[in-house]
């Protein structure tokens, strides 16, 4: 058997995903800046006509650093540490590199028709599942490449136990693959109607309560099995890479993984709390997602300690930091998540702003950090040259704490401050409060939100600065680093 040291990999694949995941990141994160600017000062709503309003943006905004920006990195980290850890190089099956590269040129044109067809107002009119039929059958043959590619390199592995990282692969890709098939079953109506309407017009093969719990338990498991699990396998195995430190615990890390598998799927529901769906239904959903703060607790603790004995490389290695902060992020959204989905704490929650201040806490803290830590990571290692800048790394990090603490506490307080001013009856028993009254009294919040949009919007630019010129004029490397990634 042939060394990690002695074994030729293969990056081709890899690079372009990578390359994708800076692009997609800038872009994904400029849309969301300015929609964030929308709600702030209405009037940018018109800078476009109908392209750059809120309603047509929000949808670009949310798939783009859904199905842009975390794939990209998922797929550029799956093609890198999968060849590693099961000690193949794509270079050996033919085929496999063949359908690596096919399946990255069906993506971007995948994610050009999304762009497209979003910006024009073409959807399916559902929670992260807006692209319409077309281009979910797209969406279906790229994800059975990678399912084909992902287990044809196991079939060669060559290393015999299969580490904690590629169970965490292994579940996004059957996760997602089920959960995307049964919430997009749809009925194009062009061919139902005798050739009258859109082509690209399709709706759901569900009506009413029933297509509600399909789409959360899509929309729901789209956060599992995109945001977490294919996350968790990057930090099980970025952060020992970086830090030189061994797992904490293995045993731990299994049993986290079987509970995210079976406690993630029933949680979907808490999304329709006080809505038509049956009562038992929201109370599964809520015990649930309590229970699931175990299984995620379970691993960010196993993270962290993880770095027990190594904690002076906080100080001296901003990875390590991304990655830290990332699963302290991740500790603070899956605590603040079950929260949320007890019925007491929802009638005050549900569809005010403390709703995407918990979405953000987790996907710019958690998934971003993780996903620029590992780019940085592998940057050294694929393109051979050491990273450009330590400083601007450094500096990347704290500009994008400050922009992410204060986008999420502004929606904190936003949040809590609808939810009462909406509940809130005079002595008559009529609303205190007009819906145009809340949203004056948030514009500060607004505000705030937006500036903490835009610091971590600067933080993706130094970030890509950073990638780019450690990828073209780095100091070349002659051998590859065993653990902590060389920086200028």
């Amino acid at each position: 058997m042939q060394s990690n040291a002695a074994m030729e990999y293969d990056y081709s694949v890899v690079k372009l995903f990578m390359w994708t995941t800076v692009i997609f990141g800038i872009v994904g994160m400029l849309i969301g800046v300015i929609i964030a600017s929308q709600l702030a000062f209405p009037q940018l709503n018109y800078w476009l006509g109908e392209y750059g309003t809120f309603s047509r943006l929000r949808p670009l905004h949310t798939n783009v650093v859904i199905y842009g920006f975390t794939i990209s990195a998922i797929f550029a980290t799956f093609y890198y540490s999968a060849q590693r850890v099961l000690k193949v190089s794509m270079a050996e099956s033919k085929l496999l590199l063949f359908l690596g590269k096919l399946q990255f040129g069906l993506y971007v044109i995948a994610a050009t028709g999304l762009v497209v067809s979003l910006g024009m107002g073409i959807t399916a009119s559902k929670e992260y599942a807006q692209m319409e039929w077309p281009l979910d059958l797209l969406i279906v043959v790229i994800w059975v490449l990678w399912g084909v590619i992902m287990f044809g390199l196991i079939g060669m592995r060559r290393e015999k136990s299969l580490y904690i990282s590629m169970w965490y692969y292994i579940a996004c890709f059957l996760g997602v693959a089920m959960l995307y098939l049964f919430n997009n079953m749809e009925v194009p109506t062009y061919f139902f109607s005798g050739g009258l309407g859109n082509i690209m017009h399709s709706v759901s093969m569900y009506a009413g309560t029933n297509d509600a719990m399909v789409q959360w338990w899509w929309g729901h498991n789209a956060v599992a099995f995109v945001f977490t699990v294919p996350i968790i396998a990057m930090i099980y195995y970025f952060l020992p890479k970086e830090s030189g430190q061994a797992v904490y615990s293995y045993k731990l890390s299994l049993l986290s993984f079987w509970g995210l598998m079976f406690v993630y799927l029933w949680a979907g529901g808490h999304h329709l709390l006080w809505s038509t769906v049956p009562d038992w239904v929201q109370t599964m959903a809520s015990v649930f997602s309590v229970v699931l703060i175990l299984p995620s607790w379970g691993s960010a603790i196993n993270m962290l300690l993880t770095m027990k004995g190594g904690w002076n490389q906080l100080t001296e290695n901003p990875l390590i930091k991304l990655m830290v902060l990332a699963s302290t992020f991740y500790m603070l959204s899956t605590l603040e998540g079950p929260i949320q989905a007890v019925k007491s704490v929802n009638a005050i929650a549900h569809f005010t702003d403390w709703i995407p201040g918990h979405v953000h806490d987790g996907v710019l803290g958690w998934v971003g950090f993780m996903a620029f830590a590992a780019t940085m990571h592998m940057a050294p290692r694929v393109f051979k040259r050491e990273i450009y800048s330590k400083s601007l790394l450094d500096a990347q990090f704290w500009i994008q704490t400050i922009g992410i603490v204060l986008y999420f506490t502004s929606m904190w307080i936003a949040g809590i401050t609808q939810g009462m001013m909406w509940r809130a009856v005079d002595e008559y028993g009529n609303l205190m409060y007009s819906f145009i009254d809340t949203v004056s009294v948030l514009h500060p919040y607004y505000t705030i939100r937006a500036l903490g949009g835009l610091l971590f919007f600067i933080g993706v630019l130094m970030f890509a600065y950073n990638f780019f010129r450690t990828a073209t004029s780095g100091r070349r490397l002659e051998t590859e680093p065993q653990f902590k990634s060389p920086m200028a």
